[in-house]
């Protein structure tokens, strides 16, 4: 044993690559844990973590090429999920404010950074400009504070990441022709050039992009070879982003906008995308910025001390500017203003790769031959001391303000939570085949941060012959619950024993109370035995909202919703639940909605979606012609979801058009997947409940009669008697 440990090189810094692993997920596991302890970030943890074990530290690693490559995944990875993460509609919405904010927090650091390296420092105008425009970039370190919170949808989490957007590809831009006008480099072809092979980028990701990761999400369901498939789409795009000579930052940001429509938030993928990029990759690249700090510059002299004091002072004091400015413009709140500061306070990223061109640099030599720098070391020095300071103070503000934030949701949400509550949510289980589908669209009905409870129900038949009929149930059911639980969902498994399928799908439903009833069309469903006995007998026994879903291929494939509205539907008691559950449906899928129907009913529809979904991209077109239902045909495209509002018999939003329905969808419409949604209706006919009651009061009339006759024969004795 003696001799095996001999053996091993533990020369610092460390170069066996078990052990450096071994540490650095030590480090990752602890850092947190311990700085937690003392009300730090996890973040500002990981950071100092790396000062200590870093070359300037206890130089137990080296910032070699492992560490690097580590750490620029990281990077990428925290500007992928920004842009996968971000709710396309609110940025769409807030696009006017997220231009202003970046106009805002790039000027005013870039005006101020400028001044003050010209006339304080004493640097000359194009290295002031350059080193200014350091001042003016910042990397969302930050960020994974935002998602813990889960308040990465509230408004100025967009502002802040579209103003990164912004100051980062302005400040590489100006980086690019300073460095050119230093080196003498700089033409008209350069700018031609950088122009066209950024649109051509744009281009590729923005619409190449869209439909390769579509065919491959349709023909591959196998969640490994997907989030493979993303991780390579993600550093695709970023390399594609550096050969057009912008930074690949831009590129992991464009790749995350593309894929935000194909990863549904509450989906297994983006679990796992969540899962391993804060495990593992962000924390690689905290620990890498850790170790680029130098502590000991501070006691280098008073020209590092000068220059890191007046790049700190002027960097945090114009963001922080720029966003009270911000929000006094747009009227946001403290807290939200503060939100913004601490996102957009960190440097790091765009920082270092700034100030390392401009002090790699040479424009000339001294008269001992020593290199002359476009900014010299105490700019670096300085700059690295910036970025401890700077993610140190966007992490506590941003902390403090995202606990805030998360509490002000939470009280605006308790009513809306509450009667979420009450509903709950069956998924029947039938068929193996069907099952992730039928999972992952129950799972989109229920809002991500909500407790309503989920159920998956199969029905095990009395009069089937096969003994290994409750075999296969319980297989299915557990294949659901594997799959919920893969997205951090739970589903409560439910298996019934009945001599009819459909007595035993009735009787759960009442007994648990469920309020949404999710089926699969059954497999021979055809226009003369189109929804099966099983689903009739639900569908007419049942008054709840019941969904009867057919997909045809993987729901987060799907790119808009149309919906067919019947006239009167909104004077239907489950009008307002049904609005809502398909206006959040669109919204947590990314598509985009088509409510087609009559005046009346769109204007309430209107309403309705304002009110609770005002960043859903929703269009209002008139139809009234019902006997014309196939002009749908001619409206759908396969990667669309056609949602068919329908009625029972003898409502007020039935149409006798309905019962063309099973023809149409069976001949014209199977290419699609649909769903036929029955909307909660009140109960009418014979009620069992007004049948025991009406008993009971008969019954209770007829003993106060037989009381009556009994003391009127008791007294007619009596008289006898006398």
């Amino acid at each position: 044993m003696v001799a095996l440990l001999s053996s091993l090189d533990f020369t610092l810094p460390l170069t066996n690559p078990v052990i450096i692993f071994a540490l650095v997920l030590f480090i990752i596991l602890f850092a947190p844990i311990l700085f937690s302890k003392i009300k730090v970030p996890h973040i500002i943890g990981l950071i100092i973590a790396g000062v200590i074990v870093g070359p300037y530290g206890l130089n137990l690693l080296k910032r070699d090429t492992s560490i690097v490559l580590f750490g620029t995944v990281g990077l990428l990875y925290i500007m992928f999920l920004a842009g996968l993460e971000i709710d396309l509609a609110e940025f769409r919405k807030n696009k006017k404010k997220i231009l202003v904010f970046g106009i805002i927090t790039f000027l005013l650091p870039f005006v101020f950074g400028t001044l003050a390296s010209r006339y304080i420092l004493g640097y000359s105008f194009l290295s002031s400009m350059l080193l200014a425009s350091m001042f003016s970039t910042h990397t969302l370190v930050a960020y994974p504070i935002a998602s813990k919170y889960g308040v990465i949808r509230n408004r100025v989490v967009g502002m802040a990441v579209g103003g990164t957007m912004i100051t980062d590809t302005v400040a590489l831009l100006l980086l690019a022709a300073i460095s050119g006008m230093a080196k003498e480099q700089v033409s008209s072809q350069f700018w031609i050039q950088l122009g066209l092979s950024s649109v051509v980028f744009v281009c590729i990701v923005l619409f190449l992009f869209p439909v390769i990761v579509r065919w491959f999400f349709k023909r591959f369901d196998d969640s490994v070879s997907q989030y493979i498939f993303v991780l390579g789409m993600v550093f695709l795009a970023s390399f594609l982003a550096e050969a057009a000579g912008i930074e690949a930052i831009i590129g992991a940001f464009f790749a995350g906008l593309v894929l935000n429509r194909f990863v549904p938030h509450s989906s297994v993928l983006m679990n796992r995308i969540n899962f391993v990029g804060n495990a593992l990759f962000i924390p690689f690249f905290l620990i890498s910025v850790g170790m680029l700090v130098d502590v000991k510059v501070l006691v280098k002299g008073w020209g590092a001390v000068k220059v890191a004091g007046v790049i700190i002072v002027v960097a945090l004091v114009t963001k922080y500017v720029a966003a009270w400015l911000t929000q006094k413009i747009f009227k946001l709140t403290a807290t939200e203003g503060k939100m913004l500061f601490g996102l957009s306070a960190s440097h790091a990223a765009a920082t270092l790769a700034i100030i390392l061109v401009g002090y790699n640099l040479i424009i000339g030599e001294t008269s001992t031959g020593e290199p002359i720098r476009f900014l010299d070391e105490d700019v670096l020095n300085g700059t690295i001391l910036l970025i401890l300071v700077s993610c140190g103070v966007g992490s506590f503000v941003t902390e403090r303000s995202a606990k805030e934030l998360a509490l002000l949701e939470e009280e605006k949400d308790t009513a809306v939570e509450d009667m979420a509550n009450e509903e709950k949510i069956l998924i029947s289980l039938p068929y193996p085949e069907i099952t992730t589908d039928l999972v992952d669209f129950g799972v989109m009905l229920k809002p991500k941060k909500s407790n309503i409870s989920l159920y998956g129900l199969h029905i095990v038949d009395d009069a089937a012959e096969a003994q290994n009929t409750a075999g296969k149930g319980k297989k299915i059911l557990d294949k659901a619950l594997s799959h919920a639980a893969a997205s951090e969902n739970k589903i409560n498994p439910l298996i019934r024993y009945d001599s009819s399928i459909s007595n035993g799908i009735i009787y759960t439903i009442k007994e648990q109370q469920i309020t949404d009833i999710v089926i699969g069309l059954h497999k021979g469903a055809d226009q003369k035995v189109f929804f099966g006995e099983i689903t009739e007998n639900i569908i007419r026994r049942i008054y709840k909202t019941i969904y009867v879903y057919k997909p045809s291929q993987p729901f987060n494939t799907l790119k808009r919703m149309m919906v067919a509205v019947p006239p009167e539907a909104e004077t239907e008691p489950g009008f307002t639940h049904w609005v809502q559950k398909v206006s959040n449906l669109a919204k947590e899928a990314g598509m985009k909605v088509n409510f087609c129907g009559t005046e009346k009913t769109l204007t309430e529809i209107k309403n309705i979606t304002q009110k609770n979904n005002g960043a859903l991209q929703a269009l209002f077109t008139e139809f009234t012609n019902w006997d014309d239902f196939l002009i749908f045909t001619r409206e759908l495209d396969l990667n669309d979801l056609f949602i068919i509002i329908s009625s029972r018999k003898g409502y007020n939003s039935y149409l006798p058009q309905f019962n063309k329905l099973p023809y149409y969808l069976s001949n014209y419409f199977s290419r699609y997947s649909y769903i036929i949604l029955y909307p909660e209706q009140l109960e009418t006919g014979i009620n069992m409940a007004d049948i025991q009651q009406a008993d009971g009061k008969l019954i209770e009339t007829i003993s106060e009669q037989f009381g009556a006759i009994n003391k009127a024969g008791k007294y007619l004795k009596r008289l006898w008697k006398k």
